[in-house]
């Protein structure tokens, strides 16, 4: 009988200890997922849904740029990247119609109510509004996971792919802090999800208090803050080992 082969354990990677608010949180690359949320066109670019309505998308720059960073010093370091989507099929059929709150509180929704010319060009798929920004080219082994509600849980496999890979820690970026962010991380608490926001790699939809309210809560009731400085020459130290 032909003996059984087994196989030679893989290096030991070292936990992560990352400085944080309101205190340092440790946690395994290999169960750890960065949540890279709706980095797409039409919340980051010139000529995007958010630009259309008028709201600052200049800060959405530095975000671009920090993410960029994050997510290099994040494959690197062997956690999961998890890109979220968010949008509709050309119908809006996943929108919900007018018996969902969704329908009438969505901005891109209503606005292209408002404006017949633009119906199907917002958040749709298929459509360049839709798409993540050039700089962001998702790898082979990356995740992409579309939504059409906040929570990049609500309706999605998010939590399946999360658990299957026994990922318990989250580290999220991306925009808008207050909305599709601060959905997803508080609903990734309720599911016992150890969760980071990096509060330099994430945009607001509203004033400047908006994006200091959603850090307080983060930091005081569901999860930890951090920086992109913080986080990247962490993973890096983690990398070089």
């Amino acid at each position: 009988m032909q003996a059984e082969v087994v196989p030679s354990p893989a290096k030991s990677v070292p936990n992560i200890v990352l400085q944080a608010r309101p205190q340092a949180i440790e946690f395994p690359p290999s169960k750890t997922a960065l949540i890279v949320v709706d980095m797409q066109n039409g919340y980051a670019s010139a000529g995007g849904y958010r630009d259309l309505m008028g709201r600052d998308i200049g800060p959405a720059k530095n975000v671009i740029k920090n993410n960029l960073r994050i997510i290099d010093a994040a494959r690197r370091a062997g956690l999961t990247i998890v890109f979220l989507k968010n949008g509709w099929d050309l119908e809006l059929k996943t929108a919900g119609g007018p018996g969902s709150p969704n329908w009438h509180k969505s901005n891109p929704l209503k606005l292209m109510r408002s404006k017949p010319e633009l119906a199907g060009k917002l958040l749709t798929h298929g459509s360049w509004d839709y798409e993540l920004v050039d700089d962001i080219v998702p790898q082979e082994n990356d995740l992409i996971v579309p939504k059409a509600r906040y929570s990049g849980f609500a309706g999605t496999d998010l939590d399946g792919l999360l658990r299957a890979r026994d990922i318990r820690h989250l580290v999220f970026t991306g925009i808008a802090t207050n909305v599709c962010v601060e959905s997803t991380l508080r609903e990734a608490y309720h599911r016992e999800y150890f969760c980071v926001m990096v509060e330099d790699a994430v945009q607001q939809s509203g004033p400047d208090f908006v994006q200091k309210a959603s850090v307080y809560s983060i930091e005081t009731f569901l999860g930890w803050v951090t920086s992109t400085d913080l986080l990247c020459d962490t993973l890096s130290a983690v990398t070089a080992q």
